[in-house]
C-alpha cells in the first residue's frame, strides 16, 4: 500500500512538472503571437503592398519592393531545392537501400537540418558572393536552397521506404522498367508525404534572416534583378526593427504579422494535407 501511495505521489508531481512546463510555454507562444497580431494587423494597409519605401523619416510608403523580393527568393530557392531533395531522397530509398552510403547520407542530412542558418549564409558568402564581387539574390535563394535541401531528401526518403516493395515486384512482373515504377507507382503512394515535407521546406526557409544578409543583403528600392542585391521581407523586418523611425517600426510589425500568418497557413496545410491522406 506504501509503495503504491508512493507511484501515485511520483506519477502525480511528475504530472504538475510536464502541466506547468507546457503551461509556460503555450504561454510564451500565445504571449509572441498576440503581441504580433495586436501591433501588426494596426498597421496593415493597401498601401504597405502598393507602395514602394519611402525616405527615411517620412511617413507613409509600404514594402511591396520587399514583399516582391522575398517572393523571388523563396521561388527561386524552391526551383532549385526541391528537385535536388526529392532525387536525392529516391536515390536513398531505391538505389541505395540497405546500403552504407545511403545511411552516411541520411546523417549528414539530419546534422544539415540542425546547422545554424547563419553559418550557412556565411558559407554561401564565400563560394558565391565573394568570388563574384557583389551580393545578389541569386546567392540568397542558393543559400535558402541549402537549408530545404534537407528536409525535403530525409522526408522523401522516409515516405518512399514505407511504400510496401511488393507494389514494385509487382510492377516488375508486368515487365514495367524501374524508373517507370518510381515514377508511375511509388511516388503517388508517396506524393501527400512528399509534399507535406515540401510544404514545410517552404515554412522552414520563408522566415529566414540570417543567410540573406549574407548573400541577397538588402535593396531600397524596387528591383527584380536576381544578379543584383535584392530586397527580401525578413531583412527589411530587421532593419526597420532596429531604425529609429515610428512609422518603421509599425510597417516591421505589419510585416512579421504578414510572414507569421503565411508560415502558419502553410504549416496548417501541411497537417490538413497529413490528415486527409492518412485519416
Amino acid at each position: 500500500m506504501t509503495r503504491e501511495l508512493i507511484r501515485k505521489a511520483e506519477g502525480f508531481v511528475a504530472l504538475a512538472f510536464c502541466t506547468l512546463a507546457a503551461g509556460l510555454g503555450l504561454f510564451w507562444l500565445v504571449f509572441i503571437l498576440g503581441d504580433v497580431l495586436i501591433h501588426g494587423f494596426r498597421a496593415l494597409t493597401p498601401a504597405l503592398f502598393l507602395s514602394d519605401p519611402a525616405p527615411a523619416g517620412s511617413d507613409g510608403g509600404g514594402l511591396r519592393n520587399a514583399f516582391v523580393g522575398q517572393l523571388l527568393i523563396t521561388l527561386a530557392a524552391t526551383a532549385i531545392g526541391v528537385p535536388v531533395g526529392v532525387l536525392g531522397g529516391t536515390f536513398l530509398a531505391e538505389y541505395a537501400r540497405g546500403r552504407k552510403i545511403a545511411r552516411i547520407i541520411s546523417v549528414l542530412a539530419d546534422i544539415m537540418v540542425s546547422v545554424p542558418s547563419i553559418v550557412i549564409g556565411t558559407f554561401i558568402y564565400a563560394i558565391l558572393v565573394k568570388p563574384a564581387g557583389h551580393f545578389s539574390g541569386w546567392a540568397g535563394a542558393v543559400a535558402l536552397a541549402i537549408i530545404m535541401i534537407p528536409v525535403v531528401l530525409r522526408t522523401t526518403e522516409n515516405m518512399l521506404s514505407l511504400v510496401p516493395w511488393s507494389l514494385r515486384e509487382a510492377a516488375f512482373a508486368l515487365g514495367a522498367p524501374y524508373y517507370k515504377v518510381i515514377i508511375q507507382i511509388v511516388y503517388r503512394g508517396a506524393a501527400t508525404g512528399i509534399l507535406t515535407g515540401i510544404i514545410l521546406s517552404i515554412a522552414r526557409v520563408a522566415g529566414e534572416t540570417a543567410p540573406l544578409l549574407f548573400t541577397s543583403f538588402n535593396n531600397s528600392f524596387f528591383s527584380m534583378n536576381m544578379k543584383q542585391p535584392i530586397s527580401s521581407l525578413t531583412v527589411t523586418i530587421f532593419q526597420y526593427a532596429m531604425g529609429p523611425y515610428d512609422n518603421w517600426h509599425a510597417q516591421a510589425w505589419a510585416a512579421a504579422f504578414v510572414i507569421t500568418f503565411f508560415i502558419l497557413m502553410l504549416t496548417l496545410l501541411g497537417r490538413v494535407i497529413i490528415r486527409w491522406r492518412y485519416k
